[in-house]
Order: C-alpha cells, then structure tokens, then sequence
C-alpha cells in the first residue's frame, strides 16, 4: 500500500510528531510506502490530499482531530484514496466510533496501537453530509452548540488540557445569553416549525466530544442522516437537555424530535450559528443540508466498539 501521514502539529494537548513517527514505522514494518507531512495551514490539508491524489495514493491517514478529518474528507469524497486517522487531536469523536484508542496522557502508545488495529481491517465506503455545501463526516449542527463552537475556536494548546471542563462551562455561562431559534424547516416531504434551542444533524452515534451518544440507531453508510430538534428558548430548558443528552433520556422526551431524513432545508429571520463536525461555519438565514451516499472510502479496523454500518444490524 502506498500511503502519507499528513500532520497537524497544532492538533491535540500536546506535540505528538515522535509518536506519529512510531506510527508509521507500524505501517512500514507491514510493507507500506509510507511518508510524513507536516502542514502548517489549514488549507495545506486539502492541498495535501490532492497530492495524494494526484500521485495515486491508495490511503491518507491523518494524524490530527476532528477538524483535520473534515478537511481530508472533503478533499478525497468521490475518489479511490481511503482515508484513515491516528488519533492525536483533543476528542477524536470519529476514532471514537470506529473503536481506535485516542492519545492521552495515560495512553503513549494509543497511535501505534492504532495503526496496528487498522491494518488489521479494511476498506469501506461512508456517507458524507453537506451543510450549505462544506462536507462534513460526524455532524451538522445550528444554535447553542455552534454558539459555544463560535466562541471556544480556535484554541491553544493550553486551553486544550482541559478541554471537556472548558466546553461543559462554555455551555452553562454561554446558555445565559442564548434565547432560542425561530425557524422554519422542510425535512424530505414534511414541514416544521418552531423555537429550538439547538438543530443537530448526525451521521454517527457520538456527540459531545464523544461523552454523550446522541444517535444510537445511526448507520455511517445507509444513506441517511438523523435530524435532532431539541426545543426551548431558556437556560433551565438547556440545562434539561444537556442532562437528558448525557444520560440517554432525550430519546424519550416530549421535547425533543428525532427523524432520519436525506434532505434538509432551514430558514430563519435572524442569522444562524453553524458548525460542522465541530469546526465553525459562516452563519446565514437560509441553511440546506443533504447527504452523500457512500461518498468516501474510509479505513476501518476489524474489530469495531459500536454498530457502525447497515450490516451489523443483525
């Protein structure tokens, strides 16, 4: 196989390059052609992975977060390059769900391990969503969520150890200022409308960094997204909810709804937070959001932590 490792030094708690170059070697002991890149720049991502294509690579692995898999995901959708991550950013929702084990301070070893769990597996294709045209691998997601995305990013590498106390924070004293949407949305043949305080669009189980699992039926390769509409326009009714969230209970609510769907259009008065796979997006009134069947090949390890894809429902 002939691979790069493409290396965002900003990602994660901490410098992760010598354990990035362990990873490798993993790779290269199982007979890989493999290199290192370094970018400085998140545009050098996508630019990165055209070279790959361009030359015919037959995997990108990032070793970086959340934010760098979106971009690679972006830049490789509809080609024959899969893409893979060592996970060495601040949650690593996506590793998460795919059962890799994420760097920490506890865990040295979690990239080399990684490499070697993927080598183990294989190669399968996933949907991709769009949100107002930037893709997105995890999820979509518009009013309180965003609001803190808009407000936490970009971080330093400071602020990153204490990422989780720093987001649950954010969220309490942020929720204070945050008085709801008033929107209209069309989902597939069906209208709703309402004030919410948060709309999540999601392709995988996990959210919140990966402590809450918001999603459970979701499939990363069925051709569809699910739509959570949590309602309300106050703090204690955000406070509810993110205690519904964290303990699975927000399925059962009367004031949350849940549908899988395949096309999505929002529109509002007033100008929308956005973020995608937590990264922030440029806000706007009118927001469409569709997915993309089995858009991109992904690298996958055997063994799985979770039910990830349309065959494992037995």
């Amino acid at each position: 196989m002939r691979a790069k490792v493409i290396y965002n030094p900003m990602a994660g708690r901490f410098p992760s390059l010598p354990l990035v170059e362990r990873a490798a070697d993993v790779f290269r002991g199982a007979g890989w052609d493999i290199s290192i890149v370094k970018t400085t720049r998140d545009d050098q991502i996508a630019e990165q992975c055209q070279d790959a294509l361009e030359n015919h690579l037959d995997v990108v692995l990032i070793a970086g977060g959340d934010g760098s898999l979106n971009r690679a995901a972006g830049a490789l959708m509809g080609s024959e390059t899969a893409l893979g991550v060592l996970p060495a950013g601040t949650a690593n929702v996506w590793a998460q769900e795919i059962g890799l084990p994420v760097l920490n301070w506890t865990n040295w070893s979690a990239l080399e391990r990684s490499a070697d769990k993927l080598l183990g597996g294989g190669i399968k294709e996933v949907d991709v969503g769009l949100c107002n045209s930037t893709p997105y691998l995890l999820w979509a997601g518009l009013g309180l969520d965003a609001f803190v995305v808009h407000h936490l990013e970009p971080r330093n590498r400071w602020e990153k150890q204490f990422a989780e106390i720093q987001y649950a924070a954010n969220v309490a004293w942020l929720a204070r200022r945050w008085e709801g949407m008033n929107i209209e949305i069309w989902v597939d043949d069906d209208y709703i409308s309402g004030t919410y305080l948060l709309a999540l669009v999601t392709n995988v189980a996990l959210y919140a960094g990966g402590i809450a699992t918001v999603s459970p039926g979701a499939r990363i390769d069925d051709g569809k997204m699910d739509l959570w509409l949590f309602s309300g326009d106050t703090l204690g009714e955000a406070v509810q909810h993110i205690w519904a969230l964290l303990s699975g209970k927000h399925i059962d609510s009367n004031h949350v709804f849940g549908v899988q769907c395949q096309q999505i259009k929002i529109k509002s008065e007033a100008d929308l937070y956005l973020q995608v796979d937590g990264e922030p997006l440029a806000s706007d009134k009118e927001i469409s959001i569709s997915i993309q069947p089995r858009a991109l090949k992904v690298l996958i390890p055997q063994q799985r932590s979770s039910r990830l894809f349309s065959e494992d429902n037995g």
